[in-house]
């Protein structure tokens, strides 16, 4: 039958069997979900498949409650949007964030085969079990269930499992389409739980994040001819250390960032550095750092990256304001030429921008009251990593608030596992905040 039932609360609990059926066949298909272009570019579809098997007994056209459209904007690469509707119910409560790609593994550095899923008594291990198709199965059983007893809620409830977050080289292809083509204006009316953080407590703060490079141009020489030489290591580590010290002074520690518990303030540090190659007793023509920005997000990146590059442009005009290792260490040579050294820099690709949360919403307090209801507990914290697109969401006008049920410390990480135990307490969380939202 198609009757709605008025229910006191709905207590959803994990259907583990269920659970553990969809996630290990999405697992199975991580090889071609990784997203490191252009080595891995992700077929969502090949998740999305088996979505749709699970679901499509419950949807519209065969007679069930769930509206379900697989959007793709790229062949292939599709987002699924689900949606749980009752008659006569205003306002929503969405889930979005969610998504089908993973990070690469690499299977010699696991223990275990990273792309089939290994249950280990409370482990399940496999790549993306944690981030994120874990929360993926966890929001399909939350759907099914739904469909399966049709309750009668104040609110539409809406997940949007999405297509390339891990990775922005290829542009519109996931959320920033859907966003963009108005497919999640259907959101507005309630709050977005963002669901692709870890630990079980809210996530109310994000940095955002510049991934740059910096370059010198020196004079290749002989090392036992310094004099004629612009080493270029000594001059792009010179620059580096200016900039991260201006960087420091510039974007201190903000007193915001106590109220939302920022575990760290902004940094800026070099995560790599390469050379032209040559041999040992060569000074090398050109080097580069690369290294990131996360700024938190009382702070705004673009003005950031407008210093930093301020900063290089002075230098160009002016080496002789960084230090020089000895005395035969310096940025021009004078002689029959006159060589200068030359310093560039640039952003490797978008900068990702932060986000504060409201915490005075609605939409919190309920996930907040649920957490502690639940695990006894709730610890809400911020970070410095970074999330594509919630931004976007929060200045289109959205309440994001952001939570996730693995294990941050196998983020991205070998032998990524997620646990049993956390998402049934996971779904009794999400339950209840939904109840929460039908009193």
């Amino acid at each position: 039958g198609c009757e709605y039932k008025v229910m006191a609360a709905l207590d959803l609990q994990l259907n583990c069997n269920r659970f553990i059926d969809i996630l290990g066949k999405l697992i199975g298909e991580t090889q071609y979900l990784q997203n490191n272009p252009f080595k891995f570019i992700p077929q969502e579809d090949r998740a999305i498949k088996h979505l749709l098997e699970a679901l499509k007994p419950y949807s519209t056209e065969n007679g069930g409650p769930l509206i379900i459209e697989h959007v793709a904007y790229v062949e292939g690469r599709g987002n699924l949007i689900l949606g749980y509707k009752s008659p006569g119910a205003n306002g929503t409560v969405g889930f979005v964030g969610s998504h089908l790609d993973c990070v690469p593994a690499n299977p010699e550095t696991w223990e275990r085969d990273p792309f089939k899923l290994t249950v280990e008594g409370d482990k399940l291990y496999g790549r993306g079990t944690t981030d994120c198709l874990g929360h993926v199965a966890l929001l399909t059983d939350l759907f099914i269930q739904l469909a399966e007893r049709r309750p009668q809620l104040r609110r539409d409830i809406w997940a949007v499992f999405i297509a390339c977050e891990e990775n922005g080289t290829i542009p519109n292809v996931g959320v920033d389409m859907l966003l963009k083509n108005g497919k999640l204006d259907i959101l507005k009316n309630g709050p977005i739980y963002w669901i692709d953080s870890a630990d079980m407590d809210p996530c109310i703060g994000t940095a955002s994040a510049a991934m740059w490079t910096l370059r010198a141009e020196g004079r290749l020489f002989h090392s036992g001819l310094p004099h004629k030489a612009i080493n270029s290591l000594e001059l792009v580590m010179e620059t580096c250390s200016y900039l991260q010290n201006k960087f420091y002074e510039d974007f201190p520690p903000h007193p915001s960032e106590d109220e939302y518990k920022f575990l760290t303030p902004s940094t800026m540090k070099p995560t790599q550095i390469c050379c032209a190659e040559g041999s040992v007793n060569q000074i090398p023509p050109w080097a580069e750092i690369k290294g990131d920005i996360r700024l938190t997000p009382f702070y705004d990146i673009e003005q950031c990256v407008g210093k930093m590059t301020e900063y290089v442009k002075q230098l160009n005009e002016d080496l002789s304001i960084l230090p020089t290792r000895g005395p035969c260490s310096r940025y021009t040579v004078t002689g029959e030429e006159t060589f200068t050294g030359k310093l560039e820099f640039k952003l490797n690709q978008e900068t990702f921008e932060g986000i504060a949360c409201d915490i005075k919403s609605t939409g919190f307090k309920h996930l907040h009251n649920a957490t502690i209801e639940v695990i006894g507990a709730s610890n809400p914290y911020s970070d410095c990593g970074s999330l594509p697109l919630v931004s976007d969401l929060q200045k289109a006008g959205f309440d994001v608030q952001i939570t996730g049920y693995g294990h941050s410390d196998v983020y991205h990480g070998d032998n990524e596992y997620c646990s049993l135990s956390c998402m049934q307490d996971a779904m009794k969380i999400l339950s209840r905040v939904l109840d929460k939202f039908n009193d």
